[in-house]
């Protein structure tokens, strides 16, 4: 494919029509399609393969020119070669002519932040090798630990109730749950933060305060952790030679919560909803030619958490797929549509078993770095989920399933289950479909496993009995079974074991 003379950032760039059958609402100057109008975005971004190839002209909110990558081996490109693009939108040719004003609708996603996820060269060095840093001090025995507790306890809450909202109950708390103690503030755990993080993540009117909460909840941490250190993320983030302030860490546990929330959120709801909806995914995880790590990597292939990511900016006039490039050009990573990619995967619902290549975590220097942890949170919560209920079932038609769909995300907002009620199970015991009740309370002074229902009641002291006679030297137990009706004198270890053992 040859280069095109010119980029899209005029209306004149590329004038076509738009095809028959064209899955948005209209399109804008230059026959561009408008990628927010878009009906079915998986539809357009094969269509705009088929028409343009691997990179394709498209327009954002108030008719912003940008580049799309829908190639698999493009959006490599990209994400690795920092000399060419970064992620830098200073340089950005709508912004600095004054097209993107400071109210447009992406400018959340697009404006720059003095932190990692926008940094290049020595800066993001500093701040994402503090980053990483911090990480590389997760105990990941200890991480799952935690999500197995987590995962109970929200299990708990309906159980009993033989019906539940998986979204609302499940996939949009554990995340949360298990992030807040990751970072050291598990006391800040609770709806307010999920529905914050929700909130701001819309980009609602509400958003700027819920972002001012969570940023509060962070930088109250960042104090009590400078000065009293723990064995937490946050700590080890301040730990690190880098030395950041406690605005950069506030900053950056903000990236490290709110990346990891949205993509396991969006993962979790996936995985299960194809566990839930697919006959074949469930028989291959339940006959064991699929395990639930390799579930969770085909959801990765087939629904990423992030459909794209705002966005990469051209340094210099290049080449990509075919296209000219110019200075200033902004590009948006296609990670859905590299995903299934034909020159890289036989057909959108091949299997990928074993396959580690999707772009759903990026790539190159601002690969999401928190990826194993997202994958650890769906891992042991779908095994734990699946294995607590194991008859659950969706509670409506496949059909009635909605979304809430951006150009950024596509995000299930309801996933109704039913299944046969189970009793609550102890957080810290290991997940079971059968009944395993919690315990009652036992009394402080009580040791060992027995309930106190299984206490044996006090009998009345035993009646004065003649002296026994004395066993011969080395005797032990008997060679053969006492009499019918003989009973044995029990004495106080014997019945001290008794006890222990729960008879």
């Amino acid at each position: 494919m040859t280069p095109e003379p010119h980029s899209p950032t005029g209306p004149d760039d590329f004038a076509l029509d738009p095809p028959p059958g064209c899955p948005a609402h209209g399109t804008g100057p230059g026959g561009l399609h408008r990628l927010h109008e878009a009906r079915d975005l998986r539809a357009l971004y094969e269509q705009l393969r088929e028409q343009y190839g691997p990179v394709a002209p498209v327009l954002l909110h108030d008719d912003v020119p940008m580049w799309v990558v829908l190639g698999h081996a493009e959006n490599l490109r990209m994400v690795t070669t920092p000399s060419q693009f970064t992620k830098d939108s200073r340089i950005w040719t709508p912004l600095k002519d004054g097209s993107v004003k400071p109210d447009h609708p992406l400018m959340p996603h697009i404006a720059w932040q003095p932190i990692c996820a926008h940094a290049e060269g020595e800066e993001l060095k500093r701040l994402r090798g503090a980053v990483q840093g911090a990480l590389e001090f997760i105990d990941f025995r200890a991480l799952r630990r935690h999500i197995g507790r987590a995962t109970q306890r929200l299990v708990n809450r309906f159980c009993e109730t033989g019906r539940a909202d998986l979204v609302a109950q499940f996939t949009e708390h554990l995340p949360m749950a298990v992030m807040c103690q990751v970072l050291g503030m598990p006391e800040e755990y609770n709806d307010r933060i999920v529905q914050a993080a929700r909130d701001m993540l819309k980009g609602t009117g509400t958003a700027i305060a819920s972002n001012e909460y969570i940023m509060g909840c962070l930088l109250r941490l960042t104090a009590r952790r400078r000065a009293r250190p723990e064995d937490d993320l946050t700590s080890h983030l301040i730990d690190q030679p880098a030395g950041l302030t406690d605005e950069e860490v506030g900053q950056h546990l903000r990236v490290v919560l709110i990346g990891t929330y949205e993509a396991t959120a969006n993962l979790l709801a996936n995985t299960v909803r194809r566990v839930l909806t697919e006959p074949g995914f469930r028989a291959q995880l339940n006959g064991g030619q699929m395990t639930v790590p390799e579930a969770v990597e085909q959801s990765l292939w087939d629904e990423p958490p992030f459909s794209t990511i705002f966005g990469y900016f051209a340094k210099r006039e290049t080449e990509l797929g075919g296209r000219r490039i110019r200075r200033g050009d902004g590009l948006l990573l296609g990670i859905a549509p590299g995903n299934v990619d034909p020159r890289v995967r036989p057909g959108p619902t091949a299997d990928m078993q074993g396959n580690r290549s999707h772009l759903a975590f990026g790539g190159g220097p601002h690969e999401c770095p928190g990826q194993d942890v997202g994958r650890a949170i769906a891992d042991v919560g779908v095994d734990m989920l699946l294995t607590r209920l194991p008859d659950v079932g969706l509670d409506c038609d496949e059909a009635e399933l909605r979304w809430t769909e951006s150009i950024a995300s596509r995000h299930l907002l309801e996933l109704p289950v039913r299944f046969t009620p189970r009793p609550q199970q102890d957080e810290r015991s290991k997940p079971s479909h059968t009944p395993h009740p919690l315990q009652p309370a036992r009394p402080a002074w009580e040791v060992g496993t027995a309930t106190a229902r299984q206490r044996p009641e006090p009998s009345p002291e035993p009646s004065p009995e003649p002296p026994a006679a004395p066993e011969p030297a080395g005797a032990g137990e008997p060679d053969t079974a006492p009499a019918a009706g003989a009973v044995r004198p029990r004495g106080a270890w014997q019945r001290f074991l008794r006890w222990w053992r729960g008879y």
